[in-house]
């Protein structure tokens, strides 16, 4: 029997004028961006429509808006009674996974993010932590090269294992520059410095994680009603309390996103669907596996389409 995954985007993402011919002309969208310019305080709405694009680019506001941005999205399934089996984000996107499988309210997770991102902006001083994509080599040798870089004195850890061939590096902006050139030398085809404002999922973001502690204690997290498969661990996680320490954990702990949709395959999904802007996951999944499905839905037309494909149109 088909099963069917919804995935959620990270940081990056984000774009100036996203969602705003949505927006006006769906009602239940409307209401999700007015429920998170309430829960803020501030009008992340007007952010993702006017912008500028560097202050919707910095991680305390680049965070809530993709919440905003996917959750709105998610609407369009709900209309159409689309239920999935299981749920998963990149980074950020794992909170818009947890909203989709109602363990976490989304007022409650759009305030969440904007402290997270606020915490992430200051725990390294920008300019002193980076993220490179390293293509072409494999992860044992990406991680004793983050070792013996740490060991010089600069941290590096492994960020993001996203597909064969793509593995994301992350710290100071010293040591990245080292690793970079450790990678080349050991024959990666690339080494693609990151736009990021810090060293995310880099044991620099530790004193981050600590802060945010706090807020994820008093957050109201009950069990998923979807299965939900996180960063940390690649695999389902159920109870609130388990869930609460590995989005503390998350901050400073790779984003298992390959393994996390080979996981979902085993478990019998043979589709997934992007939702929010852009479509890197997609592409990453196709990376994974060639043999399954992977669809980006972004607005009303691509939900349209991706509709017609489920309904076997």
């Amino acid at each position: 029997m088909s099963k069917i995954a919804f995935l959620f985007p990270g940081q990056g993402s984000q774009k100036v004028g996203m969602g705003t011919d949505y927006f006006a002309t769906n009602e239940k969208a409307a209401a999700i961006v007015n429920e998170a310019d309430t829960a803020l305080g501030f009008s992340i709405s007007e952010l993702m429509k006017e912008g500028p694009e560097d202050t919707l680019k910095q991680t305390a506001y680049a965070q809530p808006a993709l919440v905003t941005m996917s959750t709105a999205l998610l609407q369009l399934f709900k209309n159409e009674g689309i239920q999935p089996d299981y749920v998963a984000g990149h980074s950020l996107g794992e909170y818009s996974a947890l909203v989709a499988s109602e363990a976490l309210p989304f007022a409650e997770a759009v305030r969440l993010v904007h402290k997270r991102g606020t915490l992430m902006e200051q725990a390294v001083p920008n300019g002193q932590g980076a993220m490179v994509a390293v293509l072409g080599l494999d992860q044992d040798t990406l991680q004793s090269i983050c070792e013996e870089v740490t060991s010089a004195g600069n941290a590096v850890n492994v960020a993001n294992l996203n597909c064969p061939g793509q593995v994301v590096l992350s710290g100071t902006a010293t040591g990245i520059e080292q690793a970079s050139a450790l990678a080349k030398e050991k024959g990666a085809r690339r080494a693609l410095p990151l736009a990021v404002s810090g060293p995310f999922h880099s044991s620099l973001m530790k004193p981050a994680s600590e802060q945010f502690e706090s807020d994820l204690h008093s957050a109201t997290i009950t069990m998923p009603m979807v299965p939900v498969i996180a960063n940390v661990t690649a695999d389902e996680v159920h109870a609130p309390e388990v869930i609460r320490a590995l989005l503390a954990e998350q901050l400073y702990s790779p984003v298992r996103f390959e393994e996390s949709v080979n996981r979902m395959i085993e478990l019998g999904v043979d589709t997934f669907i992007e939702i929010g802007p852009g479509n890197v996951l997609t592409g990453l999944v196709k990376k994974i596996n060639r043999q399954v499905q992977a669809h980006a839905v972004q607005d009303q037309a691509s939900f349209d389409n991706v509709l017609g494909i489920l309904k076997g149109e």
